[in-house]
């Protein structure tokens, strides 16, 4: 099949009401086969100490989790400050960063299903006076211009279908001086038009860029990078679990989401895992708005 060049954009990118609804209806779907403590990639290949798990359901979330207690290192942001969480997902990072840190966190998402969860979250978790949540864009941040002294963004960029746009309304909320955390997926390589279509269908997501120009569009924007932290490998490990989840809990799946859902994913797994596998990079990026 043609191939399609990294970077190329279309009329079919997503809308940020499109990546809602995606997580309105599957983000329980994917909480089964990704992982259900924060809904971001995990860290299979980790830094430190092994912690025993028994469950691949289990490993997922220890995974998600030491990859948060490894992003809050990275932000790292002041006791007090203002943080926001660019696509907050389910809520739990928010919740971890603000309790560690105690910094004050705004966590926004496009998924109605997911900010109830962060609210529910919120009650019942010890530092949940100091985090607020709300349905928000992140290509069109309702907040004014300077207002947090740092933000992170885990695995929302993917989403956006214009991410220059969304890199842009970062550093316009963002104090001289602040710092941004961002994960990202980019491309390497030529993948087929099916592997590419599989992974944008599964991810809601448009076509992937190179990490150059990842690197470029940051750049372009005005910020300074300060640490790139390749983490492919745990990208590529998230994915073969996610497969091996979705083929184990495959009854569970039809019971609770219908027989369709099984009929539209089956035949996306095996070019989804295989572009996964063959054509994605994964990294984590700090950057810094100037002081000046």
């Amino acid at each position: 099949m043609t191939a399609n060049t990294p970077g190329t954009t279309d009329d079919s990118a997503p809308t940020p009401e499109e990546v809602g609804a995606m997580y309105d209806q599957y983000g329980d779907l994917l909480a089964m086969t990704l992982g259900s403590s924060a809904v971001h990639i995990g860290m299979y290949v980790p830094h430190g100490e092994h912690k025993p798990v028994n469950t691949l359901v289990g490993l997922a979330d220890l995974a998600q989790d030491r990859q948060t207690e490894w992003l809050i290192d990275q932000l790292d942001p002041a006791p007090g400050s203002r943080v926001l969480d660019i696509g907050c997902g389910t809520g739990a990072p928010a919740l971890r960063l603000a309790e560690r840190t105690r910094s004050r966190v705004t966590g926004i998402t496009v998924s109605k299903k997911q900010l109830d969860r962060c609210q529910e979250r919120r009650a019942a978790h010890p530092a949940g006076e100091r985090v607020d949540f709300a349905y928000g864009n992140a290509m069109d941040l309702a907040y004014a211009d300077a207002s947090f002294d740092a933000a992170w963004t885990i695995d929302c960029l993917p989403h956006l279908s214009d991410r220059p746009l969304g890199l842009r309304e970062a550093y316009r909320v963002l104090k001289p001086g602040g710092r941004l955390l961002l994960t990202e997926f980019t491309q390497r390589g030529r993948a087929s038009a099916e592997e590419e279509a599989a992974y944008r269908e599964l991810w809601t997501s448009p076509p992937l860029t190179t990490f150059a120009t990842l690197l470029q569009q940051i750049e372009e924007t005005g910020f300074d990078v300060l640490r790139v932290q390749d983490m492919t490998s745990n990208a590529v490990l998230a994915v073969e679990l996610m497969n091996v989840l979705y083929q184990d809990r495959r009854a569970e799946i039809e019971e609770r989401f219908g027989s369709e859902a099984l009929t539209h994913t089956d035949p996306l797994m095996g070019p989804f895992r295989s572009f996964s596998r063959n054509h994605t990079s994964y990294h984590a990026v700090v950057v810094r708005k100037p002081a000046d």
